[in-house]
């Protein structure tokens, strides 16, 4: 029931927040480097400093984790839906451990990959 409910929630996330960050990055490069350039001191990272940005800063990198849960959660559970819909994995027992496994292993990948951006930005 839970994978159910993530499932949705996670679509619904990446669809309107998702989206939302999207149009804001497109128009940001639309209107040009110093939009762009307060766009991305806004959500990733401002070298000025600034206690307004680095609330944003945290904020923008919790959006973005969150989006980054979202799409891996969704994605897992999707794969799930398919073995589903083959007629498998419908045992109460293969059915819990595949809901186990779609949870922690979006969690992972999240980690997985802000680890990676981490390490890259340290070392860039």
């Amino acid at each position: 029931m839970a994978v159910s409910i993530f499932h949705r929630v996670s679509g619904d996330g990446l669809a309107i927040v998702g989206a939302l960050m999207f149009l804001g990055w497109l128009g940001a490069i639309a209107a040009g480097p110093e939009a762009y350039a307060a766009f991305v001191a806004c959500v990733w990272h401002d070298p000025a400093g600034g206690s307004v940005h680095q609330v944003t800063n945290i904020l923008g990198k919790i959006v973005l984790v969150g989006l980054t849960w979202a799409f891996f959660q969704h994605l897992f559970s999707g794969l799930r839906h398919f073995v589903l819909d083959t007629g498998a994995g419908y045992e109460l027992k293969a059915n819990k451990l595949w809901s186990t496994v779609v949870i922690v292993g979006a969690i992972l990948a999240t980690a997985a990959t802000w680890l990676y951006i981490a390490k890259e930005a340290l070392n860039g």
